[in-house]
């Protein structure tokens, strides 16, 4: 295998951008921000480091677009609010968006130049089409002034990820959520107490996990084993990885690096992907999965799980107490669920990659002409990225929302609760007091003991049994140049708008897999050879691009 060149992360967002393209670029690699410190320092903490709580020298108000999540509505007088502005001197101004408009608030606020100071809950990628516009700051050139954010890069060794986050002026326009470890949330939850009757264990491949169903079948006729949901989105993206391919949400722009050829092909008309399909169209013809699983409602997948319809569908932390929770709707006391480890597949016992990089944050260009500029970067530095921060937007209050027992852990006080630890508790974390929200913090907690420590234990056990699969190259993000994205777009949707349709056809057997030549034929009727083309071309253009950034830095250490 050659060498492993840097790629950067994987995107879908071209489907928006034309929408959006306006302006112009944003300059190249080698120029730097110049900031007035004096001028662009009021309230900034002139011995801000690693380790230092950050103060506001003076009263800064940074406003922020606020996704208002319903089970935890924004309240003006949150603890987490009034200790920010009442201890660091921060006033926080929300700009609400609710959470079932929160995209297209961000999206319109962004286009029209009406951007918040700062956008958190954005997903690297998402950022893409509003660069042109000149809406993003740069965020890249001002990484001086966040030194937990740098540190933990460092520290964490994510140097290259976030390079790979560049775009093709050298910049990068978004801070990413970062992880200590990867973070494995989702899998295939199983009926555990038909599990155990049966005396299986965990599968380890996809085709002992399909004999476990065959069993099950056999001695429950009645059921059909697996009824998926979320038209098996989510499960075509956590199996994909096992067959070297990707599917579901993670088939994205369409695009996969095949690192043996450097280069990019098209998922949809790979072999692999073609495998994939396979393997789920034998389930179906097999009477193993549920022919309704890519067109039912979330609803109705569940309902067939928890009354004994079905012993197998696609879940994840939250959703495996939306279960437990129907279980005790309808009176099935015995029912067990929990989830399994992904099984390994033709191509190894393998992930995704990029599992160390969340959701993250954008901030508004115009914010590098305020007074208080750097104090603001000071201030989104420690609640985001320092360990301090993290506990605090995670955890809270020592003595006010948790406790540090003898053996130096966090416990939640006993009046307060948050996801059943405390069932029953007056108070909870995030819809009284603001904390545990992924406004304040990425990813609840980023180093991964803080994050760990408010999850389940079979969560943290689910983290242990995944550790050991192989992570797969990272999937890079084509560095399309304003035009070029435009066009892109365009074939973009087109081609995965078939990919689409005609995976629920090989899946469902309403389409025959010895058709899949023809299939691939109406692939490239849609412009399948010129959209790789493109993307290859912005590909090479984009590693020139990393070389030569590689090269001006190395040539800065050594002045």
């Amino acid at each position: 295998m050659p060498e492993m060149r840097r790629w950067r992360t994987s995107a879908a967002v071209l489907g928006v951008t034309s929408l959006l393209l306006a302006g112009c670029g944003s300059g190249t690699a080698s120029e730097q921000a110049e900031i007035d410190e004096e001028a662009q320092g009021v309230g900034a903490m002139g011995d801000y480091s690693v380790g230092e709580t950050f103060i506001a020298e003076e009263p800064i108000t940074v406003s922020l677009l606020y996704r208002d999540h319903p089970n935890y509505p924004l309240q003006d007088d949150w603890m987490i609010l009034e200790l920010l502005e009442e201890e660091h001197g921060v006033t926080l101004d929300p700009v609400v968006a609710p959470l079932s408009d929160f995209e297209d608030r961000r999206s319109v606020l962004i286009g029209s130049g009406e951007i918040p100071d700062y956008v958190p809950v954005m997903w690297p990628g998402d950022e893409i089409p509003y660069i042109s516009g000149g809406a993003l700051l740069p965020v890249s050139d001002y990484l001086e002034y966040m030194p937990n954010f740098t540190d933990k890069l460092e520290r964490w060794d994510l140097q290259e990820e976030f390079d790979n986050l560049r775009q093709d002026d050298g910049r990068a326009y978004i801070l990413p959520g970062m992880r200590e470890d990867p973070f494995h949330n989702w899998s295939v939850a199983i009926r555990d107490d038909i599990w155990q009757d049966m005396g299986f264990g965990d599968p380890e491949t996809w085709d002992e996990f399909q004999g476990q169903l065959e069993q099950i079948r056999a001695e429950h006729p009645e059921m059909v084993p697996w009824s998926d949901r979320w038209e098996m989105n989510a499960t075509l993206n956590l199996a994909g990885p096992n067959f070297d391919t990707t599917g579901g949400w993670g088939l994205g722009n369409g695009l996969y690096y095949d690192a043996e050829a450097d280069e990019l092909v098209f998922t949809g008309a790979t072999d692999e992907y073609r495998q994939m399909l396979e393997y789920f169209a034998g389930l179906t013809q097999d009477g193993l999965l549920d022919s309704e699983s890519l067109t039912q409602d979330d609803d109705s997948a569940v309902q067939k799980f928890a009354s004994g319809q079905s012993a197998a569908i696609a879940s994840n932390e939250e959703e495996l107490e939306t279960l437990r929770t129907a279980f005790e709707e309808i009176g099935e006391d015995d029912a067990e669920v929990r989830m399994i480890r992904v099984p390994a597949g033709p191509a190894g016992d393998n992930v995704a990659s990029g599992g160390r990089f969340d959701v993250g944050m954008v901030i508004g260009a115009h914010t590098a002409e305020r007074e208080d500029f750097i104090a603001m970067l000071q201030f989104l530095d420690w609640l985001y990225y320092s360990d301090e921060g993290l506990v605090f937007a995670t955890w809270g209050v020592e003595g006010e929302t948790y406790e540090i027992d003898d053996d130096g852990e966090r416990q939640l006080a006993e009046d307060v609760d948050i996801k059943g630890f405390n069932s029953g508790a007056e108070e909870h974390l995030s819809i009284d007091h603001g904390f545990y929200n992924g406004v304040f913090t990425h990813n609840f907690g980023s180093d991964t003991e803080i994050f760990l420590s408010l999850m389940s234990d079979e969560i943290v056990e689910l983290q242990d049994q995944m550790a050991d699969k192989e992570e797969l190259p990272l999937q890079p993000n084509i560095p399309f140049d304003e035009l070029e994205l435009e066009q892109a777009a365009l074939w973009q949707n087109s081609l995965t708008d078939q990919v689409n349709q005609a995976t629920a056809q090989f899946i469902l057997g309403q389409r025959d897999l010895d058709d899949w030549d023809t299939y691939v034929a109406e692939l490239e009727a849609r412009n399948m050879t010129e959209y790789v083309e493109l993307a290859n071309e912005a590909y090479q253009r984009g590693q020139e691009m990393l070389d030569e950034l590689d090269e001006a830095e190395g040539q800065a250490e050594g002045e």
